[in-house]
């Protein structure tokens, strides 16, 4: 993490090396259970999970899942909890007694749940539960500190829509390196830099998030139908183009060409959580999944539903238009780890693992 000045802590091994300094590091800790990582490839082929965290032995300790949620949810900027879990899992596993050392002097380098280094903590330590002091070894501390830095990270991270891996990817790898390493490399640093430690460490977080995340089943059965395209038109603007129509620096959703008038449709069973008119995005409406994410549809000229309704997939809710801001008539389209702006994830790739051909 950015804390540890480039220092990465795997729950798996207690030997591990620093990005920065070339040191073997011992990470001093009472007890292991399964570190539940996993491998995979990286660069965004990972899909991001929302909603509740996986209590229980082999998962996320019941006493830390109320502050990892509530520390993820305190961030506008869409950090699932999922992360913030698999993050404590690697560097500390969960431990709020870890303490990292350097095995040639013995002398403590990291410490805590979140292992964060002394001087970080000095300068990011908040007072997490209000009792007049910021306890690095306080799990109510370092767990809000934790997410703090991670959310700011984030809102950096999708300032540089060109780098190397998605918002959140780059926030770990900032988190892990420091964000100087990002801006060195572009991106999240390759398998070449630090013989691959920042890279593994993303990619390993990336994938145990999914395991710590619980599917969000509180739409109930209730929730029926496909899912499939929210309307059957060509693609416009893509994911992520940038440029200075837009205040993030870069589209955050896809564009659909369509004419005033057609009908726009649920791209899966889901519960609107707003119907309304909303600044830019003009006439829109927010759908809530089962799966805990949610998926915007933009600048209607009509709504079909209303906050609090349920919805099958491939339901009509809205028909296309130029409300807001626009230059012409067209859906816009997102999908998103939390109801607001700038908790967007690649649409595209979120559609297909529903099975959607497009």
């Amino acid at each position: 993490m950015e804390a540890k000045q480039g220092i990465t802590l795997l729950a798996a091994a207690f030997v591990v090396s620093p990005l920065a300094l070339g040191l073997g590091i011992i990470l001093l800790i009472a007890a292991s259970d399964d570190d539940g990582g996993g491998g995979g490839p990286g660069g965004g082929d990972f899909e991001l999970s929302a909603g509740m965290l996986r209590v229980g032995k082999g998962y996320v300790p019941e006493e830390y899942a109320g502050l990892i949620e509530k520390a993820a949810a305190d961030c506008d900027q869409g950090l699932p909890a999922g992360i913030l879990a698999a993050q404590l899992q690697a560097e500390s596993n969960f431990n709020p007694r870890a303490q990292s050392k350097d095995p040639a002097t013995g002398r403590p380098i990291a410490d805590g749940i979140a292992q964060f280094i002394p001087t970080t903590w000095a300068s990011s330590g908040i007072d997490g539960n209000g009792d007049g002091k910021k306890d690095v070894w306080d799990p109510e501390d370092a767990i809000p500190s934790q997410g703090k830095m991670m959310c700011a990270l984030l809102k950096t991270a999708k300032k540089h829509p060109g780098y190397n891996g998605s918002p959140v990817e780059l926030a770990l790898a900032g988190y892990n390196a420091g964000w100087g390493r990002v801006d060195q490399f572009k991106g999240v640093p390759p398998v070449s830099f630090a013989k691959g430690q920042t890279y593994n460490y993303v990619k390993s977080i990336m994938a145990a998030q999914a395991k710590l995340t619980a599917p969000d089943v509180s739409g109930g059965p209730e929730m029926s139908g496909e899912w499939t395209k929210p309307v059957s038109a060509s693609l416009g603007t893509p994911y992520h183009q940038s440029g200075g129509m837009w205040s993030s620096g870069y589209h955050t959703g896809i564009d659909f060409a369509v004419g005033v008038g057609t009908q726009i449709r649920a791209a899966g069973p889901a519960k609107v959580v707003s119907a309304s008119r909303v600044n830019s995005y003009g006439r829109q409406v927010v759908l809530r999944h089962a799966d805990g994410m949610y998926t915007q549809y933009a600048h209607m000229s009509e709504l079909k539903v209303s906050a609090g309704d349920t919805v099958k997939g491939g339901e009509v809710i809205g028909l296309s238009g130029a409300d807001g801001n626009v230059s012409g008539p067209h859906l816009h389209f997102e999908v998103r780890t939390g109801p607001g702006y700038g908790t967007d994830i690649a649409p595209l790739a979120y559609l297909r693992k529903k099975g959607v051909k497009i």
